[in-house]
Order: structure tokens, then sequence, then C-alpha cells
């Protein structure tokens, strides 16, 4: 079979192709997600209705619609549209595709390209397709999982429009669910589905927005389940689980539940209760929470209730984050509990919040004073004609490397904003504002 052969046909509603492969979307207005690049008058919306596609790379996560938007292009396109797996293919079928392509182009035919899984190629595999895209051979639809600006060659990515796709919302892979057991020709229809609504939806969390992994989920549990006497699949919440292998746990990642959980785990981590927070924190990763969400409240709490008592908490908070993005999960999760657990044993202060709290209240209630002159930057001669910069005085010339130069405006002059506790290095910190504040009573100039 030649390469540019399509892929035999198969009936929309042939059994033996997986749920997820039946179900794929086949029109634009089909298609579920992704509204912030194919919603209305999106410009990639208008090259694909239009059929004017320029060379792209999609990047997303498994399940989010890169493959089907492809899908969908092959099915508009009236050019040449040929699939090429980086899994399987090697500069040999890349040379006979691109000369393809080439002698296609002389004859006033244009060849759409689309290379799933781009990033697996190396270098000199990507270089192979340069020549081809720069002279307009062929139009390039690559697809990844990886960030394409370490994955791809940069002279390719320099060439192609890169969409960043996001993963599918709870409420976008349940009407996906839905449409799955409505439909009869190509979804679950005739099995006459007995499920409820709350089951359907941890199904739809548990996927963490991979339609893919949502439809391989109901198929199994639908596979799985009993029928009664009428012939319908009943499925349960046992039988979701065994499908998905692990307990549903009660949670809506995007309802009261998730709120009270990581209300949970930040005032246990406050409350300097590790043990709580490690199961608030696991209770949320289990039931499939976002723990890159997970990360962004952690560094929230580093910085809100211990601040520069401690000031490791945050760098070990974003080391976890780096971790998760860097590993994944389940890998992760311990990165996570390390943090938790760090966070909930550190010395606590909220001196900063504090802090800043107050500064927000004076920016707001305040007169937007200018800056004092002698705090400017002279950078041209008007402006040190001025005044800019005059009477600055330099911190490292001064015998004490202090001066008693103010630095508030002039409303606000002797206003404190940091206050540190005595707990951990705030103490340390604490006695260096104080050796200061009597630095500069001494050295007062009257």
């Amino acid at each position: 079979m030649s390469l540019f052969e399509p892929n035999p046909p198969t009936p929309p509603g042939d059994a033996r192709r997986p749920l997820a492969d039946r179900m794929r979307p086949e029109t634009l207005e089909e298609f579920v997600g992704q509204a912030h690049i194919l919603g209305p008058g999106k410009a990639l919306r208008a090259q694909i209705e239009r059929d004017e596609l320029a060379s792209m790379i999609l990047w997303g996560p498994p399940g989010s619609g890169k493959t089907t938007l492809a899908t969908i292009v092959a099915r508009r396109t009236r050019s040449d549209f040929v699939r090429f797996s980086a899994v399987l293919a090697g500069i040999k079928e890349i040379k006979e595709v691109m000369a393809a392509a080439e002698k296609s182009r002389h004859y006033g035919w244009r060849t759409i390209l689309f290379i799933d899984e781009i990033h697996r190629f190396n270098k000199a595999q990507q270089d192979a397709f340069l020549p081809y895209v720069e002279r307009g051979d062929v139009v390039l639809i690559g697809a990844t999982t990886e960030n394409p600006s370490f994955e791809v060659n940069s002279a390719l990515l320099s060439r192609a429009k890169v969409y960043m796709l996001s993963p599918l919302s709870t409420d976008e892979v349940l009407e996906l669910l839905h449409r799955a057991l409505r439909d009869e020709v190509r979804g679950l229809g005739k099995e006459r589905v007995v499920v409820s609504e709350e089951v359907l939806r941890q199904i739809a969390i548990f996927s963490n927005g991979d339609a893919r992994s949502a439809y391989n989920t109901l198929e199994a549990a639908v596979a799985a389940a009993p029928r009664d006497e009428q012939g319908r699949a009943l499925v349960t919440e046992s039988v979701a689980e065994d499908a998905i292998q692990r307990k549903m746990l009660l949670y809506d990642k995007a309802g009261e539940e998730h709120y009270n959980l990581i209300s949970a785990l930040h005032k246990s981590v406050r409350n300097s209760d590790p043990d709580a927070a490690l199961y608030w924190l696991g209770r949320m990763l289990e039931a499939g929470e976002d723990p890159l969400y997970v990360a962004r409240r952690l560094i929230r709490m580093a910085s809100e209730d211990i601040g520069l008592a401690d000031p490791q908490a945050l760098a070990v908070s974003v080391a976890a984050m780096q971790a998760v993005h860097f590993v994944g999960m389940p890998e992760g999760n311990l990165a996570l509990a390390q943090a938790a657990v760090y966070l909930a044993l550190a010395p606590k202060s909220n001196a900063l919040y504090s802090g800043y709290g107050e500064v927000q209240r004076d920016a707001q209630r305040t007169v937007a004073e200018p800056v004092p002159l002698h705090l400017r930057n002279p950078v041209t001669g008007l402006m040190a004609h001025l005044g800019y910069g005059r009477d600055y005085q330099y911190a490292h010339d001064a015998p004490d490397r202090l001066t008693n130069m103010a630095c508030l405006p002039e409303s606000l002059r002797g206003r404190r904003y940091y206050v540190p506790t005595e707990e951990g290095f705030e103490k340390k910190l604490r006695e260096k504002l104080q050796a200061l504040e009597e630095w500069r009573k001494k050295h007062a100039t009257t």
C-alpha cells in the first residue's frame, strides 16, 4: 500500500474499533473544547473552513483533540492528506513521501502531511522535512505532547504556527460521555446504559481532561456491567470503580468539595499538622485533582503563612511544582507530599502577608505621590537639570553601608509595613531591623 493511499474505510458503527475512535468528531461543529483556537472567528477555524492551511504544530496533552483536528482537516481538504507516524517511520520513508509531494506540487496538487508524535523524530529526521516545508511542497501539521521549543527543530518551528491545546474541562468530557451514551450508530446507545449523573461525572473527573481515557473507562464499565431483565447495562459506582481500578472518592474539581478540601489542606499546614496536611493532600490527588493546581496553592501557603520565617519554604514548594511538571503523575505526588509536610513543620509567620495587605490598602486610599527626586535616575541632561538624583546617598560609599536617606513618599514617612515575628529566621530579621533603627536614630540629622 502506498503511503498516499487512504486508510481503508470502516463502517461508523464497527464494534471492533474502540469507542474513542468511533466517537471521534468528524466536523468542527462536533468538536468539543479548544474554543480559544477553534471558536467562531478564530484564525485556525477559518483556515480549516477555507481549506487554506499553513504549517502548524499542535501542542497539547493526550486526549485534547490533536489527532481529531487532523482527521477533520483530512475530511475537508481537497489536497492529498498523508498520515505519518514518527514511531514507525524513518529517513527512507520520509524521503519517499517528500519525493511524491514534490511531484504532486509540480502538477498543481497540494500535500498536507500530518505527523503524529513529531517529537519522536530526531533532529536529522526533522531536518529532512525542512526544504519541502520551506518551498511549500507540503503543509506540515505536527502533533506533540512535548514542548515544541525543546523537541522540534528551531528552523522547522520558525516556519510553523504553534497552537497550544488545553486539557478538556470536566463538563466538556461529560458532554462527550453523554453523546456516546445517546449515539446508537457510533456509540453505546444500543446498550441502553443506566448510569447516574454522579458516576458519569466521576469518570469525567478521573480522565483529567483526556477524552480518550474517559471513553475507554466508560466502554470498559459498560462491557463489565451486569444486565437487568430488560437487557439494560447497569453501570453502578462499584462497576465504574473496577473500570477505573481505584475507589471513586466524592470530589468535584469545579464544585464545593474542591474548595472544602483545599481549605482543609491550607488550614492544616497553617496549624502545623503534617498528618492532616498529608491526608487532605492525598484526598485531592487520589480523587483526580490537577497536581499543578495543588502545587500553586502550596506556593501560596509558603508565602502567606511562612514567609521569611523560613525562606526555604518557597524554594521547596517551587521545586515540588517543577518536579511534578518534569516527571508527571503519579511519581510527582511524593514531591507534593514532601512540600506539604515541610510547610506544615516550618515556623509560621504572616508578617509578609499582613505587610503587603497594608501596602495594598495604602496604594488604594492614599494619593499616588510622585517618586522623590533623589530616588530618580537622571538618564538625560534635562533630568539632571530638573533635580533627578540630586542628594541621592549611595549606601556602598557610606562607612557602615547605611544612610539616613528617606525612601518613602513624604506622606508615608515612618510607615512600617513589614514587622517580623520571633519565629524561625524572622527572629534574626527582627534583630536586624532593630539594629538598623538604632543606627538611624544615632545618626539622625538635627
